[in-house]
């Protein structure tokens, strides 16, 4: 077992680990590209997207597991929000995870590409006056935030993600969810989505154990921190800080695409 290998894997996903916090997403997002790439630019390991999205499914998990429990007594987790789109995520991402395993790599990179274009979209369309409205008196569709969440499901599944990077601007843009509560909300949201995703990728033989493991740790110790971090910052700099690392990781995937 190879230092250098632990070190990078380590720092990748403690870095993911600390933006999932901050920001209220898996870090599926930052880290699919990042273990796509950078162990390979190192030398120290080469991993498929198949590979690479097993590993996210897990470090999703269990991020997402520290951030919730970070939030659990800040007054910010909407239980019914939680409720819909965590019961219809959870399938999807099933389906997703499971069903891509007959998708080929260039497959699944298509996938993410097309996720985190529409999210950067969507974190860039003005959100005027959310984060006025009382918490107590938030009020969504339910039914259409749970259709929503199906989709980004599946979509998220695919790639390893708990979909947490389209479901924020989703909450915020669609359903009109406060900056805070969309944050803390979608961290419990995407745990659920995340064990979907899991199941399917494990049941399918697509993760790696070791570099898993190593994700984990940094996880549980990186998330808390982003928490912390998350809840000094400006809502509108958080919002902004999301949209340029999807942009930024989306024109990376697009151009290895191409």
């Amino acid at each position: 077992m190879d230092i250098a290998f632990i070190i990078t894997i380590f720092i990748i996903g403690f870095v993911g680990s600390f933006i999932s916090g901050m920001l209220g997403i898996g870090g599926a997002i930052i880290n699919f590209p990042m273990l796509l790439l950078i162990p390979d630019a190192l030398g120290v390991a080469h991993f498929t997207a198949h590979e690479v999205a097993g590993i996210t499914a897990i470090q999703v998990l269990f991020a997402t597991i520290g951030g919730v429990w970070a939030y659990r007594k800040g007054g910010f987790l909407n239980k019914t929000l939680i409720g819909y789109m965590g019961v219809s995520i959870l399938i999807g991402s099933f389906v997703g995870g499971f069903g891509s395993m007959h998708l080929p790599e260039s497959g699944i990179n298509v996938v993410y590409g097309v996720l985190a274009l529409l999210a950067v979209v969507m974190i860039f369309v003005p959100k005027n006056g959310i984060d006025e409205i009382p918490m107590e008196q938030v009020k969504f569709n339910k039914w259409l935030a749970a259709a929503l969440a199906f989709i980004v499901g599946v979509g998220a599944g695919i790639v390893g993600a708990g979909g947490a990077f389209l479901l924020v601007p989703i909450m915020l843009v669609v359903l009109r969810i406060p900056t805070r509560m969309t944050i803390a909300s979608s961290l419990a949201i995407t745990f659920l989505s995340s064990i979907g995703a899991t199941v399917g990728k494990i049941s399918t033989g697509q993760v790696e154990i070791l570099p898993s493991l190593i994700m984990v740790v940094a996880s549980l110790i990186a998330s808390p921190l982003g928490v912390k971090m998350g809840r000094k910052l400006d809502t509108k700099v958080l919002q902004v800080v999301l949209g340029i690392i999807i942009f930024t990781t989306a024109v990376k995937i697009w151009v290895d695409i191409f």
